[in-house]
């Protein structure tokens, strides 16, 4: 029998909802809650307390990282090393934890895409107040970004109308709030719509729509979005598939909008896409992705040797 474990965040839709599918198909089912797991490298164990009891992460056949935390943070990254150590184990990984941590860095992420030359927002990122005020004036309108966020948690947009003062005022607030590096964005009429488009194993699965409220600046679901089907031009889903091909993920999500200038996108996501394929595409995430992990694990088993 095949053992499956999905990390993830015990009560949430999305990583619940892949542990049933891996259920269904193999008869164990793992819900893996980081902050219940231990490393013991004396005894080369990683042992996890699940609701289905204690189970030794490197004795599983594979694992599909859907979250590491409830937000990003850095403690984010600790949690993949004790991961990396169980791929180190022989665990085959869904992704490697050594990909996604490329990934949970909002800066590091935007470098990757700089340097595929893949078409982003003006961007400034700096540790100087000052000459994070003067990107904020020059681009006219700003959206300062947390390095370690998501669903525009932390966000703030910050407008040249507002004034010096007030500028001044919002940089010093955030970097209060726990952002001595500023990440400044200029900001981009996006008509209140934006793409996911999601790729598995690199390949092309499909696109949705997230659509924003009209009173708000974003399109996530947490402020009232909701999903449609999308239908992009086949140059946009290029565009994405040679965004995600540096990182190498099993399962992500392309940010994908349209611009006066053309399509730019915004990042890459190691785990977002489950609601959207559902709700915009009708697409059930947790079964495609469990026909995906298994037929991997087939393709890397050894044939049996002729008696």
């Amino acid at each position: 029998m095949t053992e499956l474990a999905v990390v993830g965040t015990p009560g949430g839709w999305s990583s619940e909802h892949l542990a049933d599918s891996f259920s269904a198909r193999t008869g164990s089912r793992y819900l893996i809650d980081m902050s219940r797991v231990v490393l013991d490298m004396s005894a080369g164990s990683v042992l996890a307390d699940t609701d289905t009891g204690v189970v030794d992460l490197c004795r599983l056949d594979g694992i599909f990282i859907k979250k590491i935390g409830h937000e990003y943070c850095p403690d984010m990254l600790d949690r993949l090393e004790i991961l990396r150590y169980v791929e180190g184990r022989g665990v085959p990984m869904f992704s490697s934890p050594s990909r996604i941590l490329r990934l949970l860095d909002r800066l590091a992420c935007t470098v990757s895409l700089a340097a595929a030359a893949i078409p982003m927002p003006d961007t400034v990122v700096t540790e100087d107040v000052g000459r994070a005020a003067e990107a904020i004036r020059r681009f006219g309108r700003a959206v300062l970004k947390p390095l370690y966020s998501t669903k525009a948690r932390g966000m703030r947009v910050v407008d040249v109308s507002d004034g010096d003062e007030n500028i001044d005022r919002a940089l010093a607030e955030f970097v209060a709030a726990g952002n001595p590096m500023i990440y400044v964005q200029k900001w981009l009429d996006l008509a209140g719509r934006d793409l996911g488009v999601v790729f598995l194993g690199g390949d092309y699965v499909g696109s949705y729509a997230r659509v924003g409220k009209a009173d708000s600046w974003n399109t996530t679901i947490r402020d009232g979005g909701r999903y449609e089907r999308a239908n992009p031009p086949d140059e946009w889903i290029d565009m994405a598939r040679r965004a995600q091909a540096p990182f190498g993920l099993d399962f992500t999500c392309v940010d994908v909008a349209e611009t006066a200038a053309g399509p730019i996108v915004f990042e890459v996501s190691a785990f977002g896409g489950f609601r959207g394929l559902r709700d915009g595409l009708g697409i059930d995430a947790g079964d495609t992705i469990t026909d995906y992990v298994l037929d991997v694990l087939a393709k890397r088993r050894p044939s049996p040797r002729a008696v």
